[in-house]
């Protein structure tokens, strides 16, 4: 009977074909029930995350905001210092002690403003590292909770490059540009009030420039926004790239194509530079249009303030206040045009980001996850399952499959290519939920249970050894962390992996490279053994662990492996057919479904889909 359970829901595609790119090969078309991503942003809304981030530092975040309006308090102060300068100084024809002491204001007009910029850089900056830090770490946890088929739909190295070239951005808005922006606005507001309390006929000819910046600012924004958005992703194909061929190097050379390589580099690079080009483009004819407007206005209205002193009606050192904050007013709203490309830009990978964030996994634990019985038996069962690949609807890689492994039990699964066998270990350990049907462990229902509590029952044998570039003792210890040297040390001698690894420079403490680039392949395959005893979990998986070693290392490999099943429940994917004539029960897979199963010897008698295999595979070994 066919235990029913709610259907999985559709897994949203890769956010690289949302943005329009390929998501290689085997993936569905957008015709084929994609999702579309949301739209660039329009507006600085993404950045609210950002906001939220730094609010978690709500006193760093107030020592920023008093250290900025001190400077920007500081630099508005000083066109009323000249003017004290020019008509209380110069203008007064008093002694040099009265003219020093405007002076001495002035000076202590600029330390403040020193100091003052100093402790705003140093605290923005520690907002800007601490904020991207935080952020960092929250996408990377929710990564850590996303099903691997996640990442199978979307670019590991797509990711890894929004995780540094956006949050780089980030930083950047929070450590300098949001700093920015706000002290030009203060000065701003700050600059045009003192230009109404200094003159207020001319002052009020500014109202006439807010219309004429806004509107050039809105209707280039929009463009820029998307622009911007483009620049990012090109920015990430490169990173993306970059990854890929260097971590496929040694096939890159092995077949010649470093020239093709750098061709496509260098077609990706230049992608990147036109949309960055074009970003610069409309970022210089935005800014060139609102400082002549800005500055074309200021200089008519000093203009018409020059008439005014040469007819007497405005003393010198108020219409040289007038022209300082001028001037800075002038060039605090250039600056805010400028930054808010920057904001735009920053709003634009903050966006990136959120979706990693808030990513939801497909295969999630319940509300109230049913506890596996204790002690665990390392019962599995697989009831009337069939299961489709998101990325291949069309096709079932199992169909109405039905297969009990009894505790203790070591079975086989054998058959072509594509017929399902690596699927049974992707539902075992709750990487994907079946569209039909059941999986239990212990007899509970996979789905009714935490996965984390599911995988701590299995330990996992690939067929080629995945290593971390960390140490042996790390790698080692990777299944159960808190094991002592001592239970590292039996694991080792019952993987054959002892000798080896004492002969290491440091031993245990040895750093093994990149992928464990530093062992053979044999190496790699005892270590990851080991790391399967440490374990010590009642269901082991074995994806054909020797099926790509030496005699010698298969042969050290295959003792190992034998003292590993002993008194588990055992799947072992067999590839290689002399490997599991020993299984308690062989399974044969052809299409999505159980053909035979059996012994050996009666499989190979029954002269069905197991013994044209066998008797190729044992020929051409005779041959």
């Amino acid at each position: 009977m066919v235990s029913a359970q709610t259907p999985p829901k559709p897994r949203r595609r890769g956010f690289l074909a949302r943005n329009g790119r390929d998501n290689g090969p085997g993936e569905g078309s957008p015709g084929e029930g994609a999702q579309e991503g949301p739209p660039p942003a329009r507006n600085l809304g993404p950045l609210k995350m950002v906001g939220q981030a730094a609010l978690s530092y709500p006193g760093k975040l107030a020592l920023a905001g008093i250290a900025l309006c001190i400077t920007a308090a500081a630099t508005l102060a000083i066109p009323s210092g000249f003017r004290l300068i020019i008509d209380r100084g110069f203008g007064s024809g008093g002694d040099a002690q009265d003219i020093g002491r405007w002076f001495e204001y002035l000076l202590t007009i600029v330390g403040v403003l020193a100091v003052g910029t100093a402790l705003r850089f140093y605290f923005v900056s520690w907002l800007g590292e601490r904020v991207v830090a935080d952020i960092r770490l929250k996408v990377q946890a929710n990564l850590l909770r996303l099903a691997p088929g996640f990442f199978e739909e979307n670019s590991p190295s797509e990711i890894a490059s929004r995780m540094t070239a956006d949050t780089t951005l980030i930083e950047q808005v929070v450590g300098t540009t949001v700093s920015v922006a706000l002290r030009n606005l203060i000065i701003a507001i700050g600059g045009t009030a003192y230009l109404f309390v200094l003159l207020p006929g001319l002052a009020g000819g500014l109202l006439i420039l807010i219309p004429l910046v806004v509107v050039p600012l809105r209707l280039f924004g929009r463009r820029l926004r998307s622009v911007a958005r483009t620049s990012q992703d090109r920015v990430a194909d490169v990173g993306a790239m970059v990854s890929e061929v260097l971590g496929a190097m040694k096939i890159v050379q092995a077949f010649n194509q470093e020239q093709r390589e750098s061709g496509r580099f260098a077609a990706a690079v230049e992608r990147t530079f036109a949309t960055a080009r074009r970003r610069i483009l409309i970022r210089a004819i935005m800014t060139a249009i609102i400082i002549f407007m800005v500055f074309g206005a200021i200089t008519l209205l000093m203009w018409r303030g020059a008439v005014g002193v040469s007819e007497g009606t405005i003393t010198g050192g108020t219409i040289a206040a007038f022209v300082i904050t001028g001037g800075l007013v002038a060039g605090s709203f250039g600056s805010l045009t400028e930054v808010y490309g920057d904001l735009l830009r920053g709003a634009g990978a903050a966006s990136r980001l959120n979706e990693l964030l808030h990513m939801e996994p497909d295969v999630a634990p319940p509300a109230r996850p049913q506890a596996l019985p204790e002690p665990p038996r390392g019962s599995l069962a697989f009831q009337n399952v069939t299961f489709r690949y998101p990325t291949r609807l069309e096709t079932a890689a199992l169909k109405d499959f039905t297969l009990v492994v009894e505790p203790g039990e070591t079975v086989a699964i054998v058959g072509p290519s594509g017929a399902g066998k690596s699927t049974i270990f992707q539902l075992a350990e709750r990487f994907y939920d079946p569209q039909a049907g059941t999986v239990r462990l212990d007899g509970v229902p996979l789905i009714s249970a935490d996965p984390a509590e599911i995988r701590r029952r299995i330990a996992y044998v690939p067929q080629e050894g995945v290593l971390f570039a960390a140490s042996a003792r790390d790698n080692l210890r990777y299944g159960n962390w808190g094991a002592s040297d001592e239970a590292i040390w039996e694991a080792a001698r019952a993987a054959n992996a002892e000798q080896f690894l004492k002969a290491l420079p440091q031993g245990l403490d040895t750093f093994l490279g990149e992928g464990g680039a530093r062992l053979s392949g044999g190496q790699r395959q005892r270590i990851a053994i080991a790391r399967a005893v440490l374990r010590a979990a009642p269901v082991l998986l074995l994806d054909e662990a020797t099926s790509a070693l030496d005699a010698e290392s298969e042969r050290l490999v295959q003792q190992a492996l034998d003292r590993l099943m002993k008194d588990r429940t055992t799947l072992v994917i067999a590839h290689r057919l002399a490997t599991v004539r020993a299984a308690d029960r062989i399974v044969v897979m052809e299409d999505g479904r159980i053909v035979e199963q059996g012994r050996h010897a009666d499989l190979t008698a029954a002269d069905g889909l197991y013994a044209r295999l066998a008797k190729l595979q044992f020929h051409d070994t005779a041959a």
